[in-house]
């Protein structure tokens, strides 16, 4: 077909208009998809810091059963390690569906993939948690020996270092805060001071009295679980980096 010099303009001229709709077509369906997925996002936010805010009950309800040998309050704290499972499988089959139904782009698949990982290491918090519950349980027939060189207040601060560690290592993930990312890895080195400091304590209390060593290897063995909940609350910075720079410190 030949077209007339005006005639050809006129093609043109329809041509670029029939593309420019559909472009913009395309690009408001876009907005609306990338919108959803936005939604989608701060739901994975929040059900995160639900996650989050359940592990700190956990940790702190698990101490202070400790500390009062309080066996019902133990059993309680034990309680929320079933609600952490699952929270932690709403949060794996909600990454799920953004995974398949939804078109990420890399920084939002890094993050997505960020989020799978940081929840393993909060289940595994909750799983700690209810492990030093139970060995409050298995503690609860005999009084602690009291005075130096135990000391429960290293247990105490322990408690409120790793916590504080959980907390903000969740709420460097969902305010994308590299800052407060780099001061839950820094802060694990004062965790683990603490835990020598009451490993020494006990090995003292041993050296004493060897009757000592039965409670003194189960209080040993809370403050190894305290020592590795800060671990897994360094995990989760180190996820929260990755999510922002694409590059995992380990």
């Amino acid at each position: 077909m030949i077209l007339r010099a005006g005639s050809a303009m006129t093609y043109r001229k329809k041509c670029r208009n029939v593309e420019q709709s559909i472009t913009g077509k395309e690009r408001g369906k876009w907005k609306i998809m990338r919108n959803r997925f936005d939604r989608q996002l701060q739901v994975l936010n929040d059900e995160l810091i639900e996650m989050g805010s359940l592990i700190e009950q956990a940790i702190e309800m698990a101490c202070s059963a400790l500390v009062r040998q309080d066996v019902e309050k133990a059993q309680k704290a034990i309680s929320f390690d079933e609600e952490i499972d699952h929270q932690e499988r709403d949060i794996e089959s909600l990454c799920m569906k953004l995974l398949l139904q939804q078109q990420p782009v890399a920084k939002d698949l890094r993050l997505i993939s960020a989020a799978l990982k940081m929840i393993t290491d909060m289940e595994r918090i909750g799983d700690h948690a209810s492990d030093i519950s139970e060995m409050t349980i298995l503690m609860a027939d005999a009084a602690y020996e009291t005075g130096d060189p135990i000391n429960l207040d290293l247990i105490k601060e322990m408690a409120k270092e790793t916590t504080d560690m959980v907390i903000k290592s969740v709420d460097a993930f969902v305010q994308k805060d590299m800052d407060m990312a780099h001061w839950v890895i820094k802060e694990d080195d004062v965790v683990d001071d603490l835990f020598n400091q009451f490993k020494q304590q006990l090995i003292k209390k041993i050296n004493e009295n060897v009757k000592n060593g039965e409670q003194a290897t189960d209080m040993l063995m809370v403050a190894k679980y305290f020592e590795r909940i800060g671990d897994h609350a360094t995990n989760i910075a180190e996820w929260v980096i990755y999510s922002i720079t694409g590059q995992h410190e380990n």
